[in-house]
C-alpha cells in the first residue's frame, strides 16, 4: 500500500495499526536503498504539495 501514490499514511494507519514511521522502516527494510530513497523523494514531494497526502 506504501508504495501507492494514493494512499496515505493515514489510511495505512487505520487499516493495519502502525505508524509512519514503522512504515518507513519497513519499506527501508524490504526496498533497495535506491528505491527506497525515490520512494521518500516522491512522498517528500507530493506531500509538500498537497496537505492531505502522505
Amino acid at each position: 500500500m506504501a508504495l501507492s501514490d494514493h494512499v496515505s499514511f493515514t489510511q495505512i494507519s487505520a487499516q493495519h495499526g502502525i505508524t509512519p514511521d514503522e512504515v518507513k522502516v519497513i519499506m527501508r527494510t524490504e526496498l533497495k536503498p535506491g528505491s527506497y530513497r525515490a520512494w521518500r523523494k516522491r512522498v517528500r514531494d507530493f506531500g509538500d504539495r498537497r496537505a492531505h497526502y502522505k
